[in-house]
């Protein structure tokens, strides 16, 4: 018999090694990872295989659906919000074009296993776009229906994601006479700036949290690239995991909508620099405000409203912003660079 599998793109991203982590302790999961580097060593060994390769690779797709019986995919495969605007072409064709040669495949293993595959998908507050600042103040905690107008490529991708999402979920081919109903359970999350203590940040514009973090414990000078009044909403990793995790066991009945936003805590920049040099009294951290990426943050929320997520699935993070720094990104820091 085929090995039933959960399958995880961009494996040895940030979200990919907490959720490789769980899966693999708590839950005794098979796991079939892939990315395009070679995986840490840490998280190797929860993975019953792992691909080296690309998902634009329609041929290692194709092995893959003929080697495993696919249950679930998580796909974090993605090229983030800064780098997509140095080369938005590529991070089309990656963001796009790879989620929707995810979609198809799990399409195809909903058809041969006769029920529907799910498929979690890491959405973004870049999803949105409000028109200035202004609004943005004055905003609240915004929904998730309102002021999606994305600015960059990267939240364009997202949201246009979102929608191939719907499409396959409830729509998928409904013109056919031999349309197959149901054969996708789509469900996403739109994440807020995700901080790591295990793994370094990879070019996301909501970085200017975790990157503060990092070079202060190195020791390192740290010139923020956006204003110390800048706003975004965060969240610890963990509770990015667990908002996964929880969202992929909740009963679909049970959802009332295939897009969730969740959050946990909406420091300044200026706030998150006192907090870093509480813990690190030496830190230089100055202010240096890069035009255009100020901007993208200044078009992102700076709080969104997670009541559906609360409702629907009972989303709750364990970390405010207090114990995320005391209990979880301080100590783990420290001890990372202590070695």
């Amino acid at each position: 018999m085929r090995k039933e599998v959960v399958l995880i793109t961009g494996a040895n991203g940030e979200i990919g090694h907490g959720l490789i982590e769980y899966l693999g302790e708590t839950c005794g999961m098979q796991i079939v990872a892939i990315d395009v580097v070679p995986l840490d060593e840490s998280i190797r060994k929860y993975c019953v295989r792992f691909v080296q390769g690309d998902i634009l690779d329609g041929m290692l797709l194709g092995r893959l659906v003929a080697e495993y019986d696919i249950r679930t995919i998580y796909h974090l495969a993605s090229i983030l919000s800064t780098k997509a605007e140095y080369n938005p072409e590529a991070a089309h064709r990656v963001n796009v074009e790879g989620t929707l040669n995810l979609l198809r495949l799990a399409n195809e293993q909903a058809q041969w296993q006769g029920q529907p595959v799910k498929f979690l998908y890491p959405s973004s507050i870049a999803a949105y776009g409000l028109p200035s600042l202004e609004v943005k103040n004055s905003a609240g905690k915004v929904k998730e229906q309102d002021f999606c107008n994305p600015t960059t490529m990267y939240g364009i991708n997202k949201l246009y994601c979102e929608h191939l999402g719907r499409y396959y979920s409830n729509h998928y081919r409904q013109l056919a006479a031999d349309r197959a109903r149901n054969s996708l359970d789509f469900r996403a999350i739109r994440f807020p700036g995700l901080i790591s203590a295990q793994t370094v940040p990879t070019g996301g514009t909501s970085d200017y949290g975790p990157e503060m973090l990092h070079a202060a414990a190195q020791g390192i000078p740290y010139a923020c690239f956006v204003r110390p009044d800048a706003r975004l909403p965060f969240m610890a990793m963990p509770d990015a995991v667990k908002a996964l995790i929880e969202l992929e066991a909740a009963p679909r009945e049970k959802l009332s909508q295939l897009v969730y936003n969740v959050t946990s805590f909406s420091p300044s920049a200026a706030e998150l620099r006192e907090i870093v040099l509480g813990a690190f009294p030496g830190a230089e951290i100055t202010f240096a405000p890069h035009a255009a990426r100020q901007g993208i943050v200044d078009s992102w929320p700076a709080d969104v409203d997670d009541s559906a997520a609360r409702r629907d699935w009972g989303w709750k993070p364990d970390y405010d912003q207090e114990r995320a720094f005391k209990e979880y990104l301080l100590p783990a820091i420290i001890q990372r660079y202590q070695k």
